[in-house]
């Protein structure tokens, strides 16, 4: 277990004492089963309806849209190849644990799903393992990796304080170097580097695998993990398009009420919900003050992703992808290990890139690509059979792709968010050892059924 790890179950469990310490709500199913609602049905609210189905616990899940899967969304690009990419959540990491053992459970492959990088960057096309940080840095970064494990909790609460590009910049990291950890590292979170914290930024790249886990996918499309939950719970369980308005709660249980007039009682709450939509429900008691502040400070990614249907795949290698310094910013190989002749790269872009080329059309969208990739690839655009765009600032949720803790947020927002409300427990990636993996997701979803179970 990491030490964020560490830090949240301390965090969780200290929430939950506070709770049973101080609350007139805590204790008082003790002789029976609970009846829990479940707000959410994405990977956080499914992994807590499977742990209560284990434990013969009675739940339904509300889920606002008219799909199950929330921010992991898998498309299929090609009908007749039936070609599927995905326009959420990507990869399975080689340290996932839960996703790992449930994807074994239901009978689920995971592929590999690595690449190696080329690089466009003022105006040159360099080859993967033809370029690189420099040996200086590269040894400077491995030493700064190796220390984390020495940094106190008072040395974890000042990185909290400073942004990760300050702190590189501090530790040596200069030129070129600089720049291709903008470039990289702003593709992993989201938003520019100077947006994170120094601390969440390092913890994750001083506890993940070697490809900061970029591991892996699920065959077949990742909300097939989802469909199989769903299956394994009793689909008649998730109700779809039933957004919910207004939660209501006294010593007796709960009410909540949707949007199309439907409501139900139960005793619990586990609400998966992104801060966006948390932040939308009229809650009576209302939220503390200092969990409305929490919800309103937190920021998402602002991502797009923009897969292209492509009759060949001129990249050649299936485990391409390519960082650039240009607006489409980064593009993989989205349909590795799918054979066929044709293929879909997808053009993912973020922060205000990713808002500009939102904005656009297919057709600006298609000739930005051309412009970026035809010095090397040559006339890319005459092989393009589709596409198609998401970009997730628009999201009508989340307004986000995942949360993203910027300078002094990791330590003093994410316990606040964490924290149960009454009979209202929260979970979701935002509230995970660390963002916009479906392994936090399903964590914090299980944690919560075992706090009310």
């Amino acid at each position: 277990m990491s030490s964020r790890r560490q830090f949240i179950k301390t965090s969780v469990l200290a929430g939950a004492g506070v709770l049973v310490g101080t609350s007139a709500f805590s204790n008082i199913f003790i002789s029976r089963k609970p009846k829990v609602i479940i707000i959410g049905a994405g990977f956080a609210g499914l992994a807590a309806a499977n742990y209560l189905h284990k434990k013969k616990i009675d739940f339904v899940i509300l889920e606002a849209r008219n799909r199950i899967s929330g921010r992991v969304f898998s498309h299929t690009m090609d009908n007749s190849d039936g070609l599927v990419v995905e326009l959420g959540a990507e990869w399975v990491g080689n340290s996932h644990e839960r996703v790992q053992n449930l994807c074994n459970d239901f009978g689920l492959a995971l592929e590999d799903n690595q690449f190696e990088s080329d690089l466009i960057y003022t105006g040159k096309h360099a080859k993967a393992f033809e370029w690189g940080y420099t040996p200086e840095w590269e040894a400077k970064f491995e030493a700064i990796k190796a220390n984390y494990t020495k940094l106190t909790h008072a040395d974890k609460l000042r990185l909290d304080k400073m942004d990760w590009w300050r702190f590189l910049v501090n530790n040596g990291c200069t030129g070129l170097d600089l720049e291709l950890r903008e470039l990289l590292d702003s593709t992993d979170f989201g938003e520019s580097i100077r947006h994170v914290s120094a601390f969440a930024a390092l913890a994750e790249y001083a506890e993940s695998s070697d490809k900061n886990e970029m591991d892996c996918k699920i065959k077949g499309g990742n909300s097939q993990l989802a469909y199989k939950i769903a299956a394994e719970i009793g689909r008649d369980k998730i109700l779809l398009q039933h957004a919910v308005s207004k939660v209501v709660q006294t010593k007796a249980g709960v009410t909540v009420y949707c949007n199309n007039g439907k409501q139900f009682t139960g005793d619990k709450i586990i609400c998966t919900a992104p801060t966006f939509a948390v932040k939308k429900i009229n809650w009576q008691p209302g939220l503390p003050a200092e969990q409305v502040n929490a919800l309103n400070e937190l920021q998402y990614a602002r991502i797009n992703k923009n897969p292209l249907l492509f009759s060949e795949r001129f990249w050649q290698r299936e485990n391409f992808d390519l960082i650039t310094d240009q607006t489409p910013h980064y593009f993989y190989h989205a349909t590795k290990n799918q054979h066929n002749q044709k293929g879909v790269l997808l053009s993912y872009t973020i922060g205000d890139k990713a808002a500009v080329v939102a904005n656009q059309t297919d057709a600006w969208r298609a000739q930005t690509v051309q412009q970026t990739l035809q010095p090397f690839f040559g006339d890319v655009q005459k092989l393009l059979l589709g596409q198609t765009n998401y970009y997730w600032g628009h999201d009508e949720y989340s307004q986000g792709a995942y949360a993203l803790y910027g300078v002094g947020q990791w330590f003093r927002l994410r316990p606040i968010l964490n924290r149960p409300h009454m009979h209202t427990h929260f979970a979701g990636e935002h509230l995970a050892d660390w963002q916009g993996f479906m392994e936090g997701a399903i964590n914090t979803g299980e944690e919560a059924g075992e706090q009310i179970s």
